[in-house]
């Protein structure tokens, strides 16, 4: 059973910074504090970013810092609570769900290192290091199921063979991999070096090194931010007409309009009544959640960046674009594509896709 990879400094998601404020001086401490940490000196860490958090409660960045610098310290049922409550704060963001997940496994709490790397991956499909995370906490569970097995039937060729290769697979070509050189994630490109791991405890099938993720430290003057007026004249391909295609585009940039004003009504009318949804689920749980995610924070930007047009028929398309999407709590930018269907005179989205 390998160790778990535990998501590190700063917060990225979808290869954008999470920045919590355009001050440079924010930024510095922020980055100050990240640097005490990765040298080791979590005591001064810790004690900064206590400080840091008298004035910025809310600031995600360090509250993900001080439950990292609390994995350090070992103490663990601190660093969960923190990671948990960045979960209820920031449901959006798959780190902190993964970080939970290693610290559950460390505790040996497999169903619910499970559960959250699952929300992880429900947040963000694309988040590379939470499918192999719950890749190993489904060997490490079938170890235990196997091993049962062989309690019950010691003559179990069938076990013995399968306890064998889930061995093999841990002790094998993954055990060369050096964690001081990690390299993020293609999604997540960012300044990087090397980080600690987070320590969890040995599983009875011969661990490997634990590997970690690359740490991403965010720039001292933060890049500045898309303008939030709606992008206009944008770059379109089509198979069978421009006018078509600018409809198309239009309705694109009426969906975010929606969402940017918190228009609930019309944010979901955008959608067609067979909308697929993500992960298979049903139309109304997925209908409740946007809902929840419209309504919550403050205030809303959302931006159709470079939208390009694939029409696959008369009532067929494909718009792919860059999402930047700014709140008073996250500002991040995605890779997205949209498959369109025409319903009457109006184009809607049946699938929506992340990083595609």
């Amino acid at each position: 059973m390998t160790r778990l990879r535990a998501a590190t400094l700063i917060i990225v998601l979808s290869g954008a910074f999470l920045v919590a404020s355009s001050l440079p001086a924010k930024a510095d401490e922020i980055q100050e504090i990240s640097q005490l940490f990765k040298q080791g000196q979590n005591e001064p860490a810790m004690s900064r970013v206590n400080e840091y958090l008298v004035t910025h409660p809310k600031d995600a960045q360090a509250r993900f810092l001080k439950g990292l610098i609390l994995t350090e310290q070992n103490k663990t049922m601190d660093a969960i609570r923190v990671f948990n409550d960045l979960t209820v704060d920031f449901p959006e963001l798959p780190e902190p769900y993964n970080n939970l997940a290693v610290l559950y496994a460390q505790q040996g709490q497999y169903e619910k290192a499970k559960t959250a790397l699952e929300m992880a991956i429900r947040t963000h499909p694309s988040y590379a290091t939470a499918h192999e995370n719950l890749g190993d906490i489904y060997a490490k569970m079938a170890t235990i199921a196997y091993d049962k097995a062989l309690q019950l039937d010691k003559g179990n060729a069938s076990a013995q063979t399968k306890l064998a290769l889930v061995k093999e697979l841990f002790s094998g070509n993954r055990s060369v991999r050096a964690p001081a050189t990690a390299k993020p994630e293609p999604a997540r490109q960012a300044t990087a070096s090397a980080a600690k791991p987070a320590p969890v405890a040995a599983a009875p099938v011969a661990p490997p090194p634990a590997k970690v993720a690359a740490v991403a430290v965010a720039p001292a003057k933060p890049a500045p931010q898309p303008a939030a007026k709606p992008v206009t004249a944008p770059e379109t391909k089509t198979a069978d007409g421009g006018d078509e295609s600018a409809e198309i585009v239009q309705a694109v940039h009426a969906w975010a309009t929606a969402w940017s004003k918190r228009d609930v009504h019309a944010y979901l009318a955008s959608y067609a009544k067979d909308f697929k949804a993500p992960r298979g689920e049903s139309r109304s749980a997925w209908e409740k959640t946007r809902k929840e995610r419209l309504v919550k924070p403050k205030s809303i930007s959302v931006e159709i960046v470079a939208p390009k047009v694939t029409q696959e028929g008369p009532t067929r398309a494909t718009v792919e674009f860059h999402q930047a999407y700014h709140s008073d709590v996250i500002n991040n930018t995605t890779k997205k594509s949209l498959s369109m269907i025409k319903s009457g005179d109006k184009w809607l989205i049946l699938e929506e896709r992340v990083g595609h």
